[in-house]
């Protein structure tokens, strides 16, 4: 099944176990991206502390590339796709979202 998912890509979904493997795999991306920001922010600060302690600038380079890398990957899972608890709320908005693209065909 391709990444990501248009109207027409829902048409071959038979029922409810195809709706939620789709909106368990959404959610999971989600949870995916979330994850990735975390890593990014506690190396970047690390390496920012790290920097500062040497007295030098080095460290809004390596923040730069991977944040582009960060950026590309949010564009992709967030505006691409439609649609603790979090994982939970998550996968709950993409099967509603999911049931109503399914009851308008």
């Amino acid at each position: 099944m391709p990444a990501f998912h248009t109207p027409d890509d829902l048409a071959p979904l038979d029922g409810l176990d195809d709706l939620d493997r789709l909106a368990r795999k959404r959610a999971g991306a989600k949870m995916g991206w979330l994850l990735h920001a975390c890593v990014y922010l506690c190396v970047n600060l690390a390496l920012a502390a790290l920097a500062a302690y040497q007295g030098r600038h080095w460290a809004v380079f390596p923040a730069l590339g991977w944040g582009l890398g960060l950026a590309i990957h949010g564009a992709a899972v967030w505006l691409a796709l439609p649609g603790g608890r979090l994982h939970a709320r998550l996968l709950e908005r993409e099967r509603a979202a999911l049931r109503q693209a399914l009851q308008r065909r």
